[in-house]
């Protein structure tokens, strides 16, 4: 039997967690902000019909958003992301093999279903899902991972395809590939359209039609990829366990300008400490941070500045106190007043298996003691939320008057106990 891989994504997802929550928002236009209120980054139709753009600044769009009364959240990700764990849940009871691609894609292998039931299936997946979670899907099918996310896009776009589409069909396949822009394939850039463009392609059955050598030539061996893909051969395997990571970032911009040492070290050791808790979870270690800060291009009449430098640890760590000790150090090496920084973040790469890291032969961390002490740190973290207990030089509640600012953020409706919804008699 051919192969099958379907792609599922929730429309418009940030908007479409707030709206299981809140019946109001229903046929109400909605949009998501990003970190700090900063620009649109979710955006229901009725949003979008408004003119609203993806990554429109949100000072740019306050006015309108107020005549028009559309809804405006900041990011919930905590809600977010406690969503999408529940849509994959239900994808595993259609499908053993499920990738998860995004907080809100999913590929599923549906090579073991008969091809005359992946539709009448997708409709199931897709009534479930929104049966359970309350998150409105559309479901894309095809025989490589390139045409089920095609096939996705119809999908949305189409709506006398009621959220499903089947692209296994090589006519069928045909019919709407000669119909559709080159510029929806998944992984085409806007450097890339232009260079097909000039190779006369309009339509993704043009890109199909090519010669993939002089392809080759052009988009490397992606470009050629892309068009093996589209022609049904499958080049891209379905990844079901996660990659290693092979680096970590924890970079935020400040709710307000940061213009004091004491502050900055504060903001950078609270990035630290996240950074720690993310290497733990994987169990992996870094022997070196990149500490950096910048101030914003968009303060204009101020002076500008950009600063960065890497910290050496004694060896691969994931102990927060470390961590933050290296990350300080790196903030009052390369600290100069009379800026308005804007933002800060600890970076690393060249992450390793924290157990079969290399020890350091002189000054080495005690690893014992240190991770008997995050063991316990992580066990208060994940019986009364994250941030319930922090090292005092990452500051906490309002001491942090520079941390990312959710001044519209909706309630954790399934993470947090106090903002579970209650149903009260009338």
């Amino acid at each position: 039997m051919s192969q099958a891989i379907a792609l599922i994504d929730g429309n418009s997802f940030y908007c479409s967690c707030e709206r299981v929550f809140d019946v109001k928002l229903r046929s109400v236009p909605v949009i998501v902000l990003s970190n700090n209120d900063g620009c649109a980054i979710a955006r229901t139709a009725e949003a979008k019909a408004l003119g609203i753009r993806m990554g429109e600044p949100w000072f740019k769009i306050r006015e309108l958003c107020r005549t028009e009364r559309v809804r405006v959240f900041s990011s919930n990700y905590a809600l977010y992301g406690d969503m999408s764990a529940r849509a994959n849940e239900v994808y595993r009871r259609f499908s053993p093999r499920v990738e998860i691609y995004s907080i809100d894609e999913s590929f599923l292998d549906l090579t073991d279903v008969a091809p005359g039931r992946r539709l009448e299936l997708a409709r199931d997946l897709r009534a479930t899902v929104h049966r359970w979670t309350g998150i409105p899907t559309c479901v894309g099918i095809g025989p490589t991972k390139t045409l089920a996310k095609l096939a996705n896009h119809l999908a949305k776009t189409n709506p006398a395809l009621a959220g499903v589409c089947d692209l296994s069909d090589d006519n069928e396949r045909s019919h709407w590939l000669c119909r559709t822009a080159l510029e929806e394939v998944w992984g085409i850039g806007r450097a890339s359209q232009a260079k097909l463009r000039a190779l006369g392609c309009d339509s993704v059955a043009d890109v199909r039609d090519l010669d993939p050598r002089p392809v080759r030539r052009a988009l490397t061996v992606v470009g050629e990829r892309i068009i093996h893909e589209l022609r049904g051969r499958a080049c891209l395997s379905l990844e079901t366990v996660a990659a290693t990571r092979k680096g970590c970032a924890v970079t935020r911009s400040f709710s307000s300008r940061v213009e004091d040492l004491a502050t900055m070290e504060q903001a950078v050791a609270a990035h630290a400490t996240r950074l720690g808790e993310k290497l733990r979870r994987e169990r992996l270690g870094t022997d070196h941070v990149t500490v950096f800060f910048h101030t914003s291009e968009h303060d204009t009449g101020n002076p500008q500045r950009s600063a960065s430098t890497v910290v050496t640890l004694p060896e691969a760590t994931s102990d927060t106190l470390a961590l933050i000790k290296a990350a300080t150090a790196g903030v009052r090496r390369i600290w100069k007043t009379g800026y308005r920084y804007s933002k800060a973040g600890v970076i690393t790469v060249d992450l390793v298996p924290l157990a079969a890291s290399q020890r350091a032969l002189f000054d080495g961390l005690d690893r014992e003691r240190g991770g008997a002490l995050m063991d316990a740190l992580d066990a208060c973290n994940r019986r009364w939320g994250r941030g319930a207990v922090v090292p005092g030089t990452a500051g906490f509640g309002s001491q942090r008057t520079w941390s990312t600012r959710f001044d519209m953020r909706s309630p954790r409706y399934t993470t947090r106990i106090a903002d579970i919804p209650v149903v009260g008699s009338a």
